[in-house]
């Protein structure tokens, strides 16, 4: 049975919320109207309306798992070289002490520390601002370890389950098959150009297929799934978070795909909805 802490045993019970994997592409998202833009803002159009967000991005990792604790999270523009209009965009959206108060609460693996400096990075704010552009929605960010493995982020989400029953919506937004360093354009202007490297197509669909098979096990081990792996995933962190979102996955649960698409060689949007 999943841990319920003492401030979420006083929050009102909600049905089960949706689980999200997003994966969110580059920063200039925020500025277009494109294909996967328009998916993330259909797919939140067919959600019930969360209470609150919380958010495992890619591009916050530390060293220990923290949580954002303040009232009113800044808007990061964690990257650089694009063009002035996207450092001008925020995302005022609220923060949710209590909700974070209560993560720390319900996570045992580890323990949790509360974070008033981080905020909202790029891997949170881009999808949401087409996803929920009026930042009604408190939305709160869980860090990245990035010291510990793969069994150990599946084992703690885990512990966040009792969450989807509090009206929270859990997104985990990364890419699962991510590696900039052979990407096939020459900038981040024309990233979203459909294309796919042969592996990247083989991976993404080797992800499919064991997500739609319950394949977890699989999942957490996926150095051993193709002699591709290590191109699509050079480094864990943009796929970190679609670990956690098949953590919350129930057995009776079922797996939606959109935004199904490789970009510029060596990225995939694939996003993922269970429910």
């Amino acid at each position: 049975m999943n841990k319920l802490s003492n401030i979420s045993a006083n929050m009102p019970d909600t049905p089960q919320m949706p689980v999200l994997f997003i994966g969110h592409g580059s920063p200039t998202n925020a500025l277009e109207d494109n294909e996967f833009t328009r998916g993330w803002h259909d797919m939140a159009k067919e959600l019930p309306v969360p209470q609150s967000i919380l958010c495992i991005s890619a591009h916050w990792q530390t060293r220990g798992t923290q949580v954002t604790a303040m009232k009113k999270p800044r808007t990061i523009h964690d990257f650089g070289g694009f063009a002035q209009e996207l450092y001008e965009i925020y995302y005022p959206a609220s923060g949710n002490p209590v909700l974070a108060l209560d993560v720390k609460e319900i996570i045992t693996k580890t323990g949790l520390s509360l974070d008033q400096d981080w905020g909202l990075d790029h891997g949170c704010w881009v999808p949401l601002i087409k996803m929920y552009p009026d930042a009604r929605i408190p939305v709160i960010q869980l860090s990245i370890d990035y010291l510990s493995g793969a069994v150990y982020h599946y084992e703690m989400a885990k512990e966040l389950k009792s969450l989807r029953r509090k009206g929270v919506l859990i997104i985990g937004s990364g890419n699962m098959v991510h590696n900039l360093r052979l990407i096939s354009v020459n900038d981040f202007s024309n990233i979203n150009q459909g294309y796919g490297y042969e592996w990247a197509y083989e991976m993404n669909d080797i992800f499919k297929s064991k997500i739609l098979k319950h394949d977890h096990k699989a999942l957490i081990d996926y150095e051993s799934l193709s002699k591709s792996a290590m191109l699509a995933i050079p480094t864990p962190e943009h796929y970190f978070p679609l670990l956690y979102i098949l953590a919350l996955q129930e057995d009776n649960e079922s797996a939606v795909f959109f935004n199904d698409k490789a970009v510029a060689g060596s990225l995939t949007m694939t996003s993922v909805l269970i429910s």
